[in-house]
């Protein structure tokens, strides 16, 4: 048997596997999703509507997590990644062929679905098959380059509108992108097969453990983990939601105090340059301290500086304070990079990751779901501080819920085992923990 500490593990081992179609999913996507309420009112669409169809893909997401965990489970991580992309693709090239709303809306719906199978495999590919001592920076840098596809797409998007003169020939650049993915997949030599031996003689590896998971799919994982989802998924999931949250809120924040746009868009870019820059930091703190060193200040910072927004909002200084907060926005999620794929990752079953992985991802896009409709309501309702402001103590109270949760479920010795080596070393028995 093949220790984790002594297990041999190259990078370049997931690099083209794993990191390689997720910057290109995510740069396709992210030159895509900027341009598609532009895209939806050039079609005669209100701005209601417009908000509706982008907000599918979202919908998409939540509807396909569940089904995405039993998925992949059954045909295997790189066959999902390949039929997410060609599906993506489909969805995009019907909402670029046929120029009407609809089309529009059942195309970002599909793009969503892709989007939750083409996440969770990429998700268990690397939980299965990067050992433990260095899991952290794995996903944290797996955050990193789906963020530098999303920072890299819009600038993309701008370009092509500026040669060509079309909103809907960005769309181009996600079925491009969906294209070499498949191609890059099929062209590699399966990374299942490679790691194979690894996966057999790891503990929890053996045939008749998978085989039973498989067997029992989405919802034994969930009857199974019911504790420690309902625990640390709603911890994460409320991270998820003040990081959705940000992305809201500041550039309605910016309107709010009469800051100039072109300003407050120079002030959002710095802060998410900050972001980008700090997801290797995240990751390798989490392997050396571990995961709370991460989620608890990411968490917190958030959380602070919703609060910190709330009360400065008509001061003189409203812009300088506006700017800080970004800033401080920024290196707080920058510090939470990789920790909700982390800790899933930590949770999840070796030997079949993927039916846990999909209903703990499924409580994390909600919570980012539920983050804008509940700031909208609560602005239009009352007004954009309150909004913050219990944007703010809701953050505290997740960072609370991790403090008290991740020590229990994620122990530090022996490093980040799985439930059921949390089981063997500290008692734990995830069926009996209720």
């Amino acid at each position: 048997m093949t220790s984790d500490t002594a297990r041999p593990f190259s990078w370049r081992s997931v690099v083209l596997p794993a990191y390689l179609p997720t910057l290109l999913f995510s740069l396709g996507e992210g030159a895509m999703i900027p341009v598609i309420p532009v895209v939806a009112t050039e079609r005669g669409a209100s701005l209601a509507l417009a908000g509706l169809i982008a907000a599918m893909l979202m919908v998409g997401e939540l509807v396909a997590d569940l089904p995405a965990g039993w998925l992949v489970a059954r045909i295997g991580e790189r066959a999902a990644m390949i039929g997410a992309s060609a599906l993506a693709a489909a969805g995009t090239l019907l909402a670029l062929l046929v120029p009407t709303t609809w089309a529009l809306g059942v195309g970002v719906f599909l793009l969503g679905l892709a989007t939750a199978v083409f996440g969770l495999a990429r998700h268990a590919f690397l939980t299965s098959h990067v050992p433990a001592r260095i899991r952290a920076r794995a996903l944290s840098t797996l955050a990193g380059v789906f963020r530098a596809g999303w920072a890299v797409g819009p600038f993309t998007a701008a370009a092509i509108i500026a040669w060509t003169g079309s909103s809907d020939a960005v769309f181009w650049v996600l079925v491009l992108s969906c294209a070499v993915v498949v191609v890059v997949l099929l062209v590699l030599p399966d990374p299942e097969q490679l790691f194979a031996t690894t996966r057999r003689a790891r503990p929890g590896g053996d045939d008749g453990e998978g085989q039973a998971d498989a067997a029992h799919g989405v919802r034994h994982a969930i009857v199974t983990y019911r504790a420690v989802l309902a625990r640390i998924g709603t911890g994460v999931g409320i991270l998820a939601a003040l990081r959705a949250s940000r992305t809201v809120i500041l550039p309605l924040w910016a309107v709010s105090i009469g800051m100039r746009p072109d300003a407050a868009a120079l002030v959002i870019g710095i802060a998410a340059t900050v972001d980008f820059a700090l997801f290797y930091v995240s990751g390798h703190v989490m392997d050396r301290h571990g995961r709370l060193w991460s989620a608890i200040p990411g968490l917190v910072g958030l959380s602070v500086g919703h609060l910190v927004l709330a009360f400065t909002h008509d001061l003189p200084a409203a812009v300088a304070w506006f700017t800080g907060v970004a800033i401080l926005l920024g290196i707080a999620n920058g510090l939470s990079s990789g920790v909700i794929l982390t800790v899933g990752a930590d949770l999840a079953p070796k030997a079949n990751p993927a039916p846990f992985l999909g209903a703990y991802r499924t409580i994390a896009d909600a919570g980012q779901a539920a983050a804008p409709l509940a700031v909208a309501a609560v602005t239009s309702a009352v007004s954009i501080m309150v909004a913050s402001a219990a944007m703010g103590v809701v953050g505290l109270i997740g960072a609370a819920m991790l403090w008290r949760w991740i020590p229990r479920y994620v122990p530090r010795q022996p490093r980040h085992p799985a439930p059921e080596e949390a089981e063997r070393d500290e008692g734990w028995t995830p069926a009996a923990d209720t």
